[in-house]
């Protein structure tokens, strides 16, 4: 019985200490370790940092496709309604030419009222007469030949064309000068 209690001690005096020296890890080989540890310590930190900008740049992205998403939402209404505008705008000439007042001043009335409209939900027309023709604002529906303007310059708009903040909603329906052939 006394064997048992003398090995308890020798159990017990081991709990606590260090490991005698014959376990411990040489100089060198410590040193490797060490250095691979903190070098996967530094790839882990740099990816970290990657992953965290990865998901600020997403959260941007998201926030800037929703705003855009709002801005633009009523694209479809607002495009389908230009075709009533223009009418209603012919509507208006046909007014002017009849000579009737007030047809003419309820006609003007109602424009207006359409243009504030166009204009609080970020619609602009496009002024085509007399710039120079862009592909990307115009639609060319003739080139006419004349010496009266530059060639390549909108002479005549047939259908006004819209943008929808900075993005075209419509093309202007342009008629263009073009150079006028030389007589023989």
């Amino acid at each position: 019985m006394q064997n048992s209690h003398a090995s308890d001690k020798t159990d017990k005096n081991k709990i606590g200490q260090p490991p005698p020296a014959s376990d411990s890890i040489p100089e060198p080989a410590f040193t490797l370790i060490a250095t691979s540890v903190l070098k996967a310590l530094d790839q882990a930190q740099e990816k970290h940092l990657r992953v965290l900008a990865e998901w600020d740049n997403a959260r941007k992205r998201l926030i800037r496709e929703k705003e855009e998403a709002i801005r633009y939402a009523a694209e479809t209404l607002l495009e389908n309604l230009l075709p009533i505008i223009d009418n209603f705008e012919l509507g208006l000439q046909a007014a002017e030419n009849a000579g009737d007042q007030n047809i003419l001043l309820g006609f003007k009335m109602v424009h207006g009222q359409l243009q504030q409209f166009l204009k609080e939900n970020g619609i602009t027309p496009i002024d085509a007469v007399g710039q120079p023709f862009d592909p990307h604002l115009h639609e060319a529906s003739q080139h006419i030949p004349t010496n009266e303007y530059p060639e390549g310059t909108v002479i005549a708009q047939i259908r006004r064309g819209y943008k929808l903040h900075d993005r075209l909603l419509r093309p202007a329906l342009v008629n263009v000068a073009q150079k006028m052939p030389p007589s023989s």
